[in-house]
C-alpha cells in the first residue's frame, strides 16, 4: 500500500509503503514519462495497493521494484473530491505511525480491506475516517481499555482508560465528553451511516483521536492535510 511518494532527483522517487511481506519499505522507482514506462506515476497514488515483483536486499535503505500493478482499481477514490481528501489524510496519518519494518499480515489486511471499502462505498463516508483512526489503535496496540464505562465517568486519555475520579493532569474528558466517546466506540464500518455529527463535533472528535495518538505514539506531528479536511466539511 502506498503511503507517500515524494521527488528525490530528476528521474528518481521514493515511494513509502506498507507490505504484506516486508513491512514498511522505501522503494527508489524512475519518475517515467510516457505511457510506455511499466511503473507510471498513476500507479503511486495514496493508499494504492499494488501486487509487486521487487528486488528486496536486506541491508539496502532503498529497495527496487521490477514490476506492479494495482489490486484492485480506486477510480472513486482519485475522483471524488471527499474521499481524495479522505485518502490524503489517512495516507499522512499511516505515513507518521505506521513504521515498523517487520511484517504485520493483519495490519496489512485491515488496511487493504478498509481501501476496498472506500473505494465503493456510497453512504456514511463522511465518518469513514474516524471509523478508519478507531479501528487502527487495535493493531497499534493501544485502543481504549473499555472495561470501565460507567455513567459519571472521566476517560484519561494519558493511560486509555475510564475512570470514576478526574485525572490529575489535563489529558482527559469530562463526563459529559466521556460518554459520548463510549457510544464513540461503538461505531464500525457497518453502521457509520448510522451516526449523525454537525461539522464542528466532527472536527472535535477528530482532533481528540488525533490527540489520542499523540499522546500514545513517540514523534506523532501535527497532520498538515487536517486543515484540508476540514474545508472539505465547512
Amino acid at each position: 500500500m502506498v503511503l507517500r511518494a515524494i521527488p528525490y532527483n530528476d528521474k528518481y522517487a521514493i515511494i513509502y509503503m506498507y507490505t504484506e511481506a516486508f513491512g514498511r519499505v522505501s522503494y527508489l522507482v524512475g519518475r517515467a514519462r510516457g505511457r510506455k514506462s511499466a511503473l507510471t506515476k498513476a500507479l503511486f497514488i495514496p493508499l494504492s495497493v499494488l501486487e509487486m515483483e521487487v528486488e528486496h536486499l536486506n541491508k539496502r535503505e532503498l529497495q527496487r521494484i521490477k514490476e506492479a500493478r494495482v489490486s484492485f482499481p480506486v477510480g472513486a477514490i482519485g475522483s471524488d473530491p471527499v474521499k481524495n481528501v479522505l485518502a490524503l489524510f489517512l495516507s499522512e496519518v499511516l505515513f507518521r505511525v505506521v513504521k515498523d519494518t517487520e511484517p504485520d499480515v493483519r495490519l496489512f489486511h485491515y488496511l487493504a480491506d478498509s481501501v476496498r471499502l472506500l473505494e465503493r462505498v456510497d453512504s456514511g463516508v463522511a465518518n469513514f475516517h474516524i471509523v478508519f483512526l478507531l479501528g487502527l489503535l487495535r493493531y497499534l496496540g493501544i485502543f481504549p481499555n473499555v472495561e470501565y464505562i460507567r455513567e459519571g465517568a472521566y476517560f484519561d486519555l494519558l493511560n486509555g482508560v475510564f475512570t470514576d475520579g478526574q485525572p490529575t493532569h489535563r489529558h482527559y474528558l469530562d463526563p459529559a465528553e466521556s460518554a459520548f466517546f463510549a457510544r464513540l466506540l461503538r461505531i464500525h464500518f457497518e453502521n457509520m451511516s448510522l451516526f449523525r455529527f454537525s461539522r464542528q463535533e466532527r472536527m472535535a472528535i477528530i482532533h481528540r483521536i488525533l490527540e489520542y495518538y499523540r499522546l500514545h505514539l513517540p514523534d506523532f506531528p501535527e497532520i498538515k492535510s487536517l486543515s484540508v479536511l476540514q474545508s472539505l466539511f465547512d
